[in-house]
């Protein structure tokens, strides 16, 4: 089992070397993770991770070869190392169920345990976190852009090796209908798809044996590339080698729309009526969206996805929001009131305000638990109990969840262009130091 105590900052140990110094290490702390705004533009964020934060958390540990890098590079003194030595998180975690919506204040994740636990594991969380929600935040609006249509995840050429595997697992969980990735399939049992790229027709002396090897070999389902010559011509050569039950073609560059629409006609003058057109070529929701009236029957998206169609990070923080007065006394507020970066102090709760139709209309952000109100679905869930992982599940609930999220939202949350975010965000019932 390879440690993850090294995905980690190294302020992170300065603190924590420094803390138990001065006999903080122990107190009592409570930190959120919030976006103080989404991205220029976006309407709604998602969250994606958690599964994955709490499966890096259960190996964060330092063993003899992370220690000695610690001591050889001179991070850590023998005090720090020895606290080190025997780290296992023992705290609690909330955070917001994977597939679930949040907007700005949004604490969509909340870990409490001593200082020093939940202090190391500030770059882990965040390195996730921020990756994953946003991956699923594109991936969300492509899934609305394309309607009914499926889109296949297909980046993992685009970003590094472990970050594909990760934005396949956010992709699918708001509504990707499969990946291109091997291990994203194996790993998390996301379905797979993959055909061919231009090289293995260009290897081939002509198009038409390149297609019949294809054909030969994986069937007249599969999906053939007609885009490396003359795409017209392609089209009757694949329909001539594989009949009116040819699966379907891919279309790859030039003008996307048109060309799809004199695909279409070709495939039907063929009788190749329920062959289907695949586009690819870099899409996001934008490209999707223009694509809406063209006859595409699927899309695949890489480069887009993969880096947050312009926004790859999710600009999450982790923050800490509150302390023990002392070592054994009850939890106090704190926030910093940095100029453009202020905190708002206290450990909070919350719940989506919805109206009588079910749609919702404010992320209710409280400092008591928020129970069986009506009108109100809290939004906080245990993942973590006293260092074990409490809230496991398989990654269809997560799909399911956002499907039901997106439901909620207000109309304008589809919508492309510039605007605020479709949910407001309400800090109720009082003020902390700080705000």
């Amino acid at each position: 089992m390879q440690s993850t105590g090294l995905l980690t900052d190294q302020y992170e140990l300065t603190m924590l070397r420094a803390a138990l110094h001065s006999g903080v290490a122990d107190r009592l702390s409570v930190f959120e993770v919030f976006a103080r705004k989404l991205p220029p533009g976006r309407r709604y964020g998602v969250v994606a991770g958690a599964a994955r934060l709490t499966s890096e958390l259960c190996r964060f540990t330092f063993g003899a070869d992370e220690l000695g890098f610690l001591r050889s590079a001179g991070i850590t003194d023998e005090r720090t190392a020895d606290y080190l030595k025997s780290y296992r998180f023992t705290g609690s975690i909330w955070g917001y169920g994977e597939g679930e919506c949040y907007f700005p204040g949004s604490p969509i994740l909340v870990v409490r345990a001593s200082f020093a636990q939940a202090v190391v594991l500030e770059t882990l969380v965040l390195s996730v976190l921020n990756h994953d929600c946003a991956v699923a935040s594109a991936a969300s609006r492509m899934v609305s852009a394309a309607g009914a249509r499926p889109i296949i995840e297909m980046g993992g050429r685009r970003t590094h090796e472990i970050a594909a595997v990760a934005a396949a697992r956010a992709a699918y969980i708001t509504g990707f209908a499969s990946t291109s990735n091997l291990r994203a399939g194996r790993d998390y049992g996301i379905p797979t798809a993959g055909t061919a790229a231009h090289a293995f027709t260009l290897v081939h002396d002509d198009e038409r044996d390149a297609f019949a090897a294809q054909l030969e070999t994986l069937g007249h389902g599969t999906t053939l590339l007609v885009d490396t010559f003359d795409v017209e011509a392609a089209v009757r050569t694949a329909v001539g080698l594989a009949g009116p039950d040819l699966g379907a073609v891919r279309i790859d560059s030039g003008d996307l729309a048109a060309q799809a629409r004199r695909v279409r006609k070709e495939l039907d003058s063929l009788g190749a009526t329920k062959t289907r057109i695949v586009i690819t070529g870099d899409l996001d929701e934008y490209a999707i969206a223009g694509l809406a009236d063209a006859p595409a029957d699927a899309y695949g998206v890489g480069t887009a996805l993969v880096t947050g169609s312009g926004a790859p990070t999710a600009g999450l923080v982790y923050k800490l929001v509150a302390r023990a007065a002392g070592a054994t006394g009850p939890l106090v507020p704190v926030a910093k009131r940095s100029a453009g970066k202020p905190s708002r102090g206290g450990r909070k709760w919350a719940a989506r305000e919805l109206d009588a139709t079910g749609t919702a209309v404010a992320e209710l952000i409280s400092a008591d638990p928020i129970r069986g109100t009506p009108g109100l679905r809290p939004l906080l869930r245990e993942l973590v109990r006293d260092g074990e992982v409490v809230a496991a599940e398989p990654l269809h609930a997560a799909r399911e969840r956002h499907r039901r999220a997106m439901a909620e939202l207000p109309a304008d949350a589809l919508a492309l262009s510039a605007g605020e975010p479709c949910v407001r965000t309400v800090f109720t019932p009082r003020d902390h130091p700080g705000e």
